[in-house]
């Protein structure tokens, strides 16, 4: 799919490029996260590189230093874990654009479930923060889940295993709710329907 990306956008601006291939790497890199292995992350930016090379060679003919630093640079990087990582190639534009790398997306290993552990034992607490950790898990979710310490915030109690999870606005979008995450909140299915239907009866005698 890159390599078909890099070749469709052989004559586009360097930025609709990067802007094409962002998503397409950052969703790759965050799917395959708990399967693959750094080493793996690596040879793919490489084999990238290398495609972008000749993206820039076939715009420029010779591929001199000089002209490769136009697309090219030195950069520092903060990545999402807090740390930086000075990358000497890294394909960026004049005013900062810059493509995402697979090697910047950390590892995340599955969690395996306690020897001791059921859905059955009624330690909802465990299971619900576990949920929080599961790979497959939105991070607002995640966030979610651990903020409110694996409880329904409308009735209380512990989410399990099997539950129906919503995400709900505390303030309704129709009430001028933001959508940002000190709005939302987690709620069972159940639960968000009560919520629903007291919000609209509120709003009928608001």
């Amino acid at each position: 799919a890159i390599k078909g990306v890099i070749k469709q956008y052989k004559t586009a601006p360097q930025s609709a490029l990067i802007s094409r291939l962002n998503p397409i790497i950052r969703g790759w890199s965050n799917y395959y996260s708990a399967v693959v292995s750094k080493e793996t992350f690596i040879k793919l930016d490489n084999a990238i590189w290398q495609m972008l090379r000749a993206w820039t060679v076939s715009r420029c003919e010779k591929a001199s230093h000089e002209k490769l630093r136009n697309y090219f640079r030195h950069e520092t990087i903060k990545l999402s874990n807090g740390k930086e990582r000075h990358e000497n190639w890294l394909f960026q534009t004049k005013d900062g654009l810059h493509l995402f790398k697979h090697n910047w997306t950390p590892i995340v290993r599955h969690t395996l479930i306690r020897p001791d552990a059921t859905p059955y034992d009624g330690n909802w607490t465990y299971w619900a923060s576990r949920k929080g950790r599961a790979i497959d898990t939105p991070n607002r979710v995640a966030k979610l889940l651990k903020k409110q310490k694996g409880r329904c915030t409308w009735c209380g109690q512990f989410f399990t295993p099997s539950d129906l999870i919503e995400v709900d606005h505390i303030v309704p979008r129709s009430h001028g709710g933001k959508d940002e995450y000190k709005n939302l909140q987690l709620l069972h299915r159940h639960c968000h329907d009560d919520k629903t239907a007291l919000d609209e009866e509120m709003m009928l005698y608001s």
